[in-house]
């Protein structure tokens, strides 16, 4: 199972008598309403086919933030989310693109440059309009939100 998969499983423990948790890592992601930005990332056909899909989630959940939909697309949900988004991606050309961004470590040409990651809030917004309803965004608390965010 995913972390995705564990710390939905773990949210779903909360309040229920029994053990407290299953081991493994922590989940997060969840900030404060108030400090709330959603973002779209789309794994490019390139990424998909060099099979790089599991670690650009792994890189964005290292960072804290949670899936919230997916179509074999990605939304993602937390505190500042768009700019480290834009970040961890690196620069849309991937010749000056950084070591250590998804574009700087796979990306080969700026035409097949791995993932796309909305540019602003205002971006994102829209941008997730065009490929999710409302109903198909997943809301969910994680059990660490307070450790990750203060209370």
């Amino acid at each position: 199972m995913g972390s995705l998969g564990r710390c939905l499983a773990r949210s779903l423990l909360r309040g229920q008598p029994g053990p407290s948790r299953p081991p493994g890592p922590r989940c997060y992601g969840s900030a404060p309403p108030e400090l709330q930005e959603k973002t779209l990332v789309l794994v490019k056909p390139d990424a998909v086919q060099r099979r790089l899909v599991g670690n650009v989630i792994q890189r964005f959940e290292r960072r804290g933030f949670k899936l919230v939909a997916m179509k074999l697309l990605q939304v993602w949900e937390g505190y500042n989310v768009v700019r480290s988004t834009r970040a961890m991606v690196g620069d849309t050309n991937s010749a000056t693109a950084a070591a250590g961004t998804i574009r700087g470590d796979f990306s080969m040409h700026v035409s097949r440059n791995v993932v796309h990651a909305s540019d602003s809030v205002e971006t994102a917004q829209r941008e997730i309009g065009f490929w999710f309803q409302q109903d198909e965004l997943v809301a969910w608390e994680s059990g660490d939100r307070d450790y990750t965010y203060g209370p």
